[in-house]
């Protein structure tokens, strides 16, 4: 367990779960640069909302025991991951958190803009009674653009449609068969500024992203186009939007997010017509609550070494369905083989059998590495480090996917250079279990130790090997037989509470019809 140092107040709910898993919360809220820099020093874990910047400098200066940042929120603009990449330090947010908060304050702003509603509020409070000024517009039979069709722009489009609104949108990574479903008509970006009545942005600030509404892109805009901004600052060009409502060409805009925050002096600020706030889109108590929580839950997982689901910095795809409860079997099988051959073979075979094989194979084979490289030893391995450890190893790993398993529903198995190992999950207790050894079928529950012991199928053999290692010294808590193909060799595959000293290995070797003796320790 180490210490997690919180530099931002996030839920108590979240720092409560940290301590219950055993971590040392040191809160620390308001620190200096000079100041984080010291308290970093010895933290395995950093959790930061958007106000701390977590820069190379402040990441070298937790190293090495810094094992993972949380930003608690979605945003990570003031988090070096590359640096943290570098450094095999695993970066999480809670991407989830205000999902729903961000999708009702952009509503919120959609109808503040097309009713003029701060500014009658404004105009009533200064004592000035101009009902006839503020005339608005109606959102039924208008049409909606959504740029960014994630999900929080397919829950705004979902709450304009109650409204009456038409839905278009913007997203090169969303399907036809998605958009269909959700009754929405998907077009170009240029086609989205011509047809839009009402524009809002859902897009992650990016090199691609930044300055994406700009002066060209809004001299396409349909004349009367109303946008709102609840994603991130500089997205859009300030200097060019505020110029464009100036002058007439935008009708209006909602803003909540800047180019630099926190400002008072934003060119969007003060403009007539356009409404603003100060980055409240996930200004909730729920969604505080559930980024307090969330955040916790992913660094309880990282400094488990567990798979983290929201690390950003993860060179792998989602794990899900039947291939997220294999993980651990992935990372057995890469600790075994690893623990097994003298030098790694120049490929090895990382095959999904079954319906683990029909989601993206890559976290499994991420965890398969993690595995692997663990046991060798050396530089720490994380699932963020894995693969840079493996190319700098030459370390190659060839994923199989095969549609059936004969008598499991789903299988893993790895292979190379002669050597063959496979494992499932119990349907029993849900842990994982080895199934093949070099041919030799089985079913055990891996342990810390394990031997594993070649021999001729004859009667007898069990008691001389279970003396053997006895008058060792060492407890046999779990034994299974299996035998090859043909029925003539056996492996024995004993789990010990230690490991067998090397002298008793010998002396197994000794005993006649004994071909092979193989100890495992792992972990």
């Amino acid at each position: 367990m180490g210490r997690v140092l919180v530099a931002e107040t996030i839920a108590e709910s979240g720092l409560a779960e940290l301590r219950e898993a055993g971590h040392e919360v040191d809160l620390q809220v308001g620190l200096s640069p000079d100041e984080l820099l010291k308290a970093i020093v010895g933290a395995s874990g950093l959790i930061v909302r958007s106000a701390t910047q977590v820069d190379a400098e402040l990441l070298a200066a937790g190293a090495p025991s810094l094992q993972v940042v949380g930003r608690a929120g979605v945003g990570l603009d003031n988090v070096d991951t590359n640096a943290a990449t570098e450094l095999g330090v695993m970066v999480v947010n809670a991407p989830e958190s205000n999902i729903v908060s961000a999708a009702e304050h952009t509503m919120a702003l959609l109808m503040a803009q097309a009713r003029n509603v701060p500014q009658a509020h404004a105009a009533l409070v200064d004592g000035r009674w101009e009902r006839s000024k503020w005339e608005g517009v109606e959102l039924q039979q208008k049409t909606l653009g959504v740029i960014g069709f994630g999900r929080i722009g397919a829950l705004v489009a979902t709450r304009a449609a109650a409204f009456g609104m038409r839905i278009i949108a913007h997203d090169p990574f969303v399907t036809a068969e998605v958009a269909k479903r959700l009754d929405v008509e998907l077009v170009s970006l240029d086609e989205v500024m011509a047809r839009a009545d009402f524009l809002t942005l859902h897009v992650a600030k990016t090199r691609e992203t930044v300055g994406l509404i700009n002066k060209e892109r809004l001299a396409l805009a349909k004349p009367g186009l109303r946008i709102i901004n609840v994603a991130r600052g500089g997205i859009i060009d300030e200097e060019a939007l505020a110029e464009a409502v100036s002058s007439g060409r935008i009708a209006g805009a909602a803003i909540d997010v800047f180019e630099h925050e926190p400002t008072t002096d934003s060119p969007l600020i003060g403009v007539p017509g356009i409404v603003v706030t100060p980055h409240l889109g996930a200004s909730t108590q729920e969604a505080q609550d559930r980024a307090g929580q969330t955040i916790a839950e992913q660094l309880i997982k990282a400094l488990a070494g567990d798979f983290v689901p929201f690390a950003v910095n993860v060179s792998a795809g989602a794990a899900s369905g039947p291939l997220r409860d294999y993980l651990p079997v992935c990372e057995l099988l890469g600790a075994m083989f690893a623990g097994w051959v003298t030098q790694l073979p120049d490929t090895i075979d990382f095959e999904l059998l079954g319906e683990v094989g029909d989601s993206d194979p890559s976290l499994g084979r991420l965890s398969f590495l993690k595995g692997l490289l663990g046991q060798i030893g050396g530089d720490p391995v994380s699932y963020v480090n894995a693969e840079s450890l493996a190319k700098a190893r030459n370390v190659n790993v060839r994923v199989i996917t095969t549609p059936t398993t004969g008598d499991h529903t789903n299988m893993v198995r790895v292979s190379g250079d002669g050597l063959s190992m496979a494992g499932t999950i119990s349907i029993h207790d849900g842990k994982p279990r080895l199934l093949e050894v070099d041919g030799h079928r089985l079913e055990i529950r891996p342990s810390n130790d394990m031997l594993f012991v070649r021999n001729d199928d004859v009667p007898g053999m069990v008691g001389v090997v279970g003396t053997v290692v006895g008058d060792a010294g060492v407890n046999i808590s779990n034994m299974h037989i299996g035998e090859d193909s043909d029925g003539v060799a056996a492996m024995m595959v004993i789990s010990t509470d230690r490991a067998v000293p090397q002298e008793t290995q010998q002396a197994l070797l000794a005993i006649p019809g004994v071909s092979s003796v193989q100890a495992l320790r792992l972990g």
